[in-house]
């Protein structure tokens, strides 16, 4: 079976990307995050701004201009198409961080209240910031951590009502 990642960005430009093609791109990495690549004959730069691994968003330049992007992998789009996605269903009632890292930035306070996919806190990780949204539309009832705290994974971020 053939491997194959569904891309969309910034939700406009949908993309089916096979795993082969993925290894023949012609990329090197320059430093953490940062990429060249030729594409038609072209230089290209780029880069992951911000990452967000548990919905899989990413905010990456290409040269001077940032794109949101989203990439499913191939279970993603089986568990889709079988209609067994659950995450509208599911109900989380505390985001807890997914790496070691540092708080670098709260975007929410104790009472308020959230949608669902509203960015929450951002993590900032080997260099790297990751934005945390919300898993679920809600209001926030507890904060755990604060901007400047260092936290470890699986480490408490805040509850839901």
């Amino acid at each position: 079976m053939k491997e194959t990642y569904k891309v969309k960005v910034d939700k406009l430009q949908d993309f089916s990307i096979a795993a082969e093609e993925i290894n023949d791109l012609d990329i090197i990495s320059i430093q953490t995050n940062e990429f060249h690549l030729l594409n038609d004959n072209k230089s290209v730069h780029a880069s992951i701004v911000t990452s967000d691994f548990l919905i899989k968003r990413y905010t990456v330049k290409v040269n001077s201009t940032d794109y949101q992007v989203k990439i499913d992998t191939p279970l993603d789009s089986l568990i889709e198409e079988m209609g067994l996605s659950v995450g509208a269903q599911l109900q989380i009632n505390e985001l807890k961080a997914p790496m070691p890292g540092l708080v670098f930035e709260l975007n929410v306070n104790k009472g308020d209240e959230v949608e669902e996919g509203q960015a929450l806190l951002i993590i900032e990780a080997m260099k790297m910031e990751n934005v945390l949204t919300s898993p679920r539309s809600g209001v926030i009832k507890k904060l755990a951590v604060e901007k400047g705290q260092t936290v470890a994974k699986n480490d408490l971020l805040i509850e839901f009502e």
